[in-house]
């Protein structure tokens, strides 16, 4: 994946599927991702997640723990991977930084 098109303009993707300009994300972008990654409708538990896991990013600067977001909206573990495929996927359509190897390897294993 390197390039998403939406009606307002070209956002630049990573080798890794990431926004190399998060400050370019929207809601509309959020969509074009969604839907490169083969989630063709984003749901209310959808946007649950991106916003909490955008919200933990602007307060800490890292990922959230994946659990913590199922757990304050009453669902089970895997909840966030049933939404998204992987938690990088989740990561991905939050149109958040590159997180490092590190982060990249938990939030796809998850």
């Amino acid at each position: 994946m390197n390039v998403a098109e939406n009606n307002l303009t070209e956002i630049q993707i990573d080798e890794n599927g990431l926004l190399k300009n998060p400050e370019d994300w929207n809601r509309e972008v959020a969509l074009v991702i969604a839907h490169d990654l083969n989630i063709d409708l984003l749901t209310a538990d959808h946007w649950k997640v991106i916003d909490a896991m955008q919200l933990h990013f602007d307060r800490f600067g890292v990922a959230p723990a994946m659990h913590n977001i199922c757990h304050t909206n009453h669902k089970r573990e895997q909840w966030v991977h049933d939404l998204f495929g992987t938690c990088l996927n989740a990561w991905r359509v939050a149109g958040l930084p590159d997180p490092g190897e590190e982060a990249k390897a938990y939030l796809n294993d998850m």
